[in-house]
């Protein structure tokens, strides 16, 4: 039987993907708990319409995204932190603090989109990567000085 997935199911497929699967696990799983629908005629018209849209959202995202990153690019964050006799780190410097800062200059970065292999402990300039949706990327200057 062929259906419309109405949700992403899990090693079956994405929201909108026609697929074919059994009669049995079409009725009993997927239609039974609205994952899916028959693939009928006025079903696939209605499928068309839902991709135009969904396509038309992809791109407005996908410009907020790319102004996102063209804004970010190149910015230089400070943090001042405080050191011992020796210059060694109280703190390390990690992905949380980093989104934290850019959330203080006005943008919204999830800790996870940091590409920040281990946290930082020791003074100087890094560059890190943030990842966005769309395989886009920025870099972004990381400056930590000694606390006064």
């Amino acid at each position: 039987m062929k259906v419309i997935l109405l949700e992403d199911v899990d090693k079956l497929g994405k929201r909108l993907e026609v697929k074919s699967v059994a009669d049995g696990y079409a009725k009993n799983f997927l239609l039974s708990r609205n994952l899916a629908r028959v693939a009928t005629k006025e079903a696939l018209k209605w499928l068309e319409i839902q991709l135009e849209m969904k396509k038309s959202e992809d791109d407005a995202k996908l410009k907020e995204v790319q102004a996102t990153v063209s804004k970010i690019d190149g910015l230089e964050l400070f943090f001042e932190v405080k050191t011992g006799e020796k210059g060694q780190l109280f703190e390390s410097l990690n992905s949380q603090k980093i989104a934290s800062k850019l959330a203080e200059a006005g943008f919204d970065v999830s800790k996870s989109q940091i590409d920040l292999a281990e946290p930082i402990k020791e003074l100087g300039e890094f560059s890190i990567k943030i990842k966005f949706d769309h395989n886009l990327e920025s870099v972004v200057k990381i400056i930590i000085t000694e606390e006064k």
